[in-house]
């Protein structure tokens, strides 16, 4: 719903500091947002990101239906199938002869890791079998392959960082 929410200091400056949005205020914004949206359509999925730039979790959100993949959330089956439909468009295009490229892939590091992989998994088969290009949101940091601060991974250890394994021999297949 929005991207990187933060309270940031000068508006004007790039680089100002991108505070936490108060709880409360965040989910009161969310909540009349997606009611305004759900008035249009009832069965849209909303997703709201991670606060003070994606990296803080909403406590006051946590009403939203939890996350599945596949499977049912809320209203919406969540699918390879729904994605295919989603990259349609950029399918036709890359057949079509011009490059495609599909940057800041991923997913935060609260998403459990199972889901992640799976839904991760299908997007990069997806992309890849397209001969659409694709990057992760970051090499090393909270979306990366190192040092990402997942808790439900058991990482290895490689020159002093945590490399996922898993998510690293998911996107060699590609």
């Amino acid at each position: 719903m929005l991207n990187e929410p933060a309270m940031i200091e000068d508006m004007n400056n790039q680089h100002s500091s991108k505070l936490y949005v108060p709880g409360e205020r965040y989910a009161k914004v969310i909540e009349e947002a997606a009611n305004a949206i759900w008035k249009q359509n009832p069965d849209h999925l909303v997703i709201a990101d991670g606060n003070q730039i994606g990296t803080k979790v909403i406590p006051e959100i946590s009403h939203l239906p939890p996350l599945k993949y596949p499977g049912q959330v809320g209203d919406e089956y969540l699918s390879r199938e729904m994605l295919e439909k989603f990259y349609e468009p950029w399918i036709k295009l890359a057949q079509s002869g011009t490059g495609v490229h599909c940057g800041e892939c991923g997913s935060n590091n609260k998403t459990p890791h199972d889901i992640f992989l799976a839904w991760f998994g299908d997007v990069v088969d997806i992309l890849s079998s397209n001969d659409i290009g694709f990057a992760l949101w970051n090499f090393r940091g909270d979306f990366g392959i190192l040092d990402s601060r997942r808790e439900d991974v058991d990482y290895e250890e490689w020159y002093g960082h945590k490399l996922d394994r898993k998510l690293v021999d998911l996107i060699r297949k590609a």
